[in-house]
């Protein structure tokens, strides 16, 4: 079997596994942690799933994917801790000196898509207080999932099967 396949069957064989309704929270907390870290995927549909499919769990997957969002965000600030070398060059940008002005509240920004992961990032290169900084992160990325949640939830069923009918 080729290496293409395989990689394939198992990236399939995943998304399978973390998509089982049986292992929802489990879903939710996977990828949202790995959506927090420097790896290009949101966690905001697998959320709004688990809540669709049962209403009950809005606050316990708003709480899971927000611990799991955050503790991505910490391994970011860490990798950053630990990449002095990696940003050596870049320590003159503008970046870097707003988050120094600002310092860890700059993490209530950490939600934002293709900027927050990086920030970060760069917050623990700058050594920025690091509970502070991850409670700012849990902040923000609570505020984000409840806002993308409830909006989504706002959304008539009937635009979502429209929605599925279309992509299928």
């Amino acid at each position: 079997m080729p290496k293409c396949s395989m990689i394939e069957s198992a990236i399939t064989w995943l998304l399978q596994l973390i998509a089982a309704p049986e292992v929802g929270l489990t879903s939710v907390f996977l990828i949202s942690f790995i959506s927090a870290t420097l790896l290009p995927l949101g966690s905001e549909p697998a959320v709004f799933a688990v809540i669709k499919a049962n209403p009950a769990l809005f606050w316990p997957a708003i709480a899971v994917a927000t611990v799991g969002n955050t503790l991505g965000g910490a391994v970011d600030y860490w990798m950053g801790y630990r990449a002095k070398q990696a940003f050596a060059k870049e320590r003159d940008t503008r970046w870097f000196r707003w988050l120094a002005r600002y310092g860890a509240k700059t993490m209530l920004l950490a939600w934002l898509p293709g900027v927050g992961d990086p920030l970060c990032t760069l917050a623990g290169w700058l050594k920025l207080p690091f509970w502070p900084s991850v409670a700012y992160m849990a902040v923000g990325k609570c505020a984000r999932y409840l806002t993308m949640t409830t909006l989504l939830l706002y959304v008539p069923d009937g635009v979502w099967h429209r929605i599925g009918q279309m992509l299928s």
